[in-house]
């Protein structure tokens, strides 16, 4: 079984961006890809709503194979609103932060309090740029800055924060921060350093579909030292527990 944690429709390219998610799953036997739709990095709230809307079309349209994190702008007046409908009314699994703002911008605060009481996960998009730092890019600091302040939360800190030597450091400690792979694997021996520092029952799977290579970053789980019941923790047995609503 796969689970991929973490995929994308981009605004302008939804009808090809779905192509290429469910020609994956048929290819690679992927069980269940869950997805955010993203866009321009300060939208706007109609911009949010459309991309949400997306999201459960295509949820919708796949049949139970894609499932969604609610986007959100916590700069929004209407953030609560607009995770409130993407859980209660499109049935998404989780709220999807990218670089709005920090992760640990009080504006967050609220939001991740409601995901709480939802028991739904926060994916936080983190990277470390040597060069190009985004604004408001969320680094391996500021989530565990988040991390601290809401110890009950589930956090999913993406991408092992692009430099996994750097920004998996402030994290380690910090057990509801899981990590995905998504999109930033180049090293080989990035998977067994981030076993080495958060443990194979913190690592998900993630492809960063569409762009990234699916097969690149299965290939990293395949090829990493992890024994067969460490692999299947990764591939989907910890998405399960973290997605798990009780």
């Amino acid at each position: 079984m796969v689970i991929d944690i973490h995929a994308h429709l981009w605004d302008g390219s939804f009808d090809e961006n779905k192509r290429e998610i469910l020609n994956a799953c048929e290819q690679y036997n992927i069980d269940k890809v869950y997805i955010s739709s993203l866009g321009v990095q300060f939208p706007t709230e109609e911009e949010i709503a459309r991309l949400n809307y997306e999201t459960a079309r295509f949820m919708r349209e796949a049949s139970g194979r894609i499932g969604g994190f609610c986007y959100i702008n916590p700069v929004h007046g209407n953030a609560l609103h607009e995770l409130q409908k993407g859980v209660e009314e499109y049935g998404m699994s989780g709220m999807k932060l990218w670089i709005a703002t920090y992760c640990d911008d009080p504006r967050v605060f609220p939001l991740v309090e409601k995901c709480i009481d939802y028991h739904i996960p926060v994916l936080v998009h983190a990277f470390h740029k040597a060069v190009g730092q985004l604004e408001c890019e969320s680094l391996g600091a500021n989530v565990a800055k988040l991390a601290e302040v809401y110890p009950e939360a589930k956090i999913i800190m993406a991408h092992l924060g692009a430099n996994c030597y750097r920004e998996l450091k402030p994290v380690c400690h910090l057990k509801n921060v899981s990590v995905d792979i998504s999109g930033s694997i180049f090293r080989g021996d990035d998977v067994n350093y981030a076993k080495k520092m958060v443990g194979a029952d913190r690592i998900l799977f993630g492809s960063d579909m569409p762009g990234a290579s699916f097969l690149v970053n299965y290939g990293q789980i395949k090829g990493a030292d992890l024994d067969e019941h460490e692999r299947e923790q990764i591939f989907y047995k910890n998405a399960l527990r973290i997605l798990e609503r009780g």
